[in-house]
Formats: structure tokens, C-alpha cells, sequence
């Protein structure tokens, strides 16, 4: 079952970017029921892709790159950047989660118009890394 998380890790990742996606066209469209169902989705996902990712690499550990090509500096360039936006970006979805409920919509748009950008960059290099990272780039090159 471990071996099978770094796959559900990439599809909960790129369910939260479905869910960020809806919920950007719903608030543009007005439909504000549907964005915060959209939103609560996509917070859901992105917790139980933290989940999943703590518990896979307390079991497993890290996974190393296997190539020492071109491909390398651009994995980790993308795995650098994709780190440092997921962990900026958790207390900043709990700021935006925390106006939305309090009804302080102004304060959400502000938080929101960085934050979400920021959040579907980390969703789609999600995906991303673990393509790069298991299927790829890991046939060896010729």
C-alpha cells in the first residue's frame, strides 16, 4: 500500500487543482455557493495530500532523483520551488478559510489574490515531481 501513495499523492494534488479551477470560474461567475463547495474541496484534498505525503515519507524516506542529466537541475529547481510555495502557502489558506467564515470578504479577496496563484502552481509541479520523479525521466538514458 505505501508504494502506491506517491500515486495518490499526484491525484490529490491534481484534484485540488480541478477544485482550485471551479472555484476561481464560480466566484467569476457570481455562483458563490459553488466556489466555497469548490474551495472546502480543494482544502479537503490538499490536507489529505498532506496526510498521505507525512505518512509515505516517515514509512519510505526520501526518494532520490535517479538521473544526472539536464533533467536534474530542472527537477529540483521545480521540487525547490513547489516546497517553499506548499509551506508559505498552508498558513495563508488557513487566513483565507478563517475571513470567509467570519464573513470578511474583503480581507479573503486580498489574502486570495496571492494565494491562489501561489496554490495552483503547487498543485500542477505536484503532479509534476511525480511524474519526473517515477515515470518520466526514469529510464535511463541511451
Amino acid at each position: 500500500m505505501v508504494s502506491q501513495l506517491p500515486a495518490v499523492n499526484a491525484s490529490l494534488n491534481a484534484l485540488t487543482g480541478c477544485f482550485l479551477v471551479a472555484g476561481f470560474v464560480a466566484i467569476k461567475r457570481g455562483r458563490i455557493t459553488v466556489h466555497r463547495n469548490c474551495m472546502v474541496a480543494a482544502f479537503a484534498t490538499s490536507m489529505a495530500f498532506l496526510a498521505c505525503y507525512l505518512t509515505y515519507h516517515a514509512i519510505h524516506g526520501a526518494t532520490p532523483f535517479p538521473r544526472h542529466d539536464w533533467s536534474r537541475p530542472l527537477y529540483f529547481t521545480i521540487l525547490i520551488s513547489h516546497t517553499i510555495l506548499a509551506v508559505v502557502n498552508l498558513p495563508a489558506i488557513f487566513a483565507a478559510l478563517y475571513f470567509a467564515a467570519k464573513g470578511r470578504f474583503s480581507a479573503h479577496a486580498r489574502v486570495t489574490r496571492l494565494l491562489w496563484p501561489s496554490w495552483i502552481y503547487v498543485s500542477v509541479t505536484g503532479v509534476l515531481v511525480y511524474f519526473m520523479l517515477y515515470h518520466w525521466f526514469c529510464v535511463s538514458p541511451s
